[in-house]
């Protein structure tokens, strides 16, 4: 019985199910790409709008893929790719807004 409960030390962490999951890796890919493009423009005041508003769509496809994400290698990298668009977010947001300051 206890046996049954040790990992098996051929899988690492990250490994996946064996399955398909095309949805979660995609929302993956997106949230990535949202959060890299989000962090990178933060940095530049006169392109606020564009981190603020990539922010925001990060945190919603990440907070989604959060939802309905599978296996432990999903959950990381959506981690990583919300916490890159949250910073983009707040920092475009100082910066001007999602509005341009109006």
């Amino acid at each position: 019985m206890a046996q049954a409960m040790r990992p098996d030390p051929g899988h690492s962490l990250f490994a996946t199910d064996g399955k398909p999951h095309p949805l979660q890796d995609t929302l993956l890919a997106v949230t990535l790409a949202l959060g890299v493009l989000s962090f990178v423009t933060a940095q530049f005041h006169n392109l606020h709008l564009l981190s603020s508003w990539s922010g925001l769509i990060g945190i919603l496809t990440g907070a989604y893929g959060q939802f309905i994400s599978v296996t432990t290698r999903e959950r990381f990298f959506l981690i990583i790719g919300l916490g890159a668009s949250a910073v983009g977010f707040y920092l475009g947001m100082a910066h001007g807004g999602l509005f341009g300051g109006v």
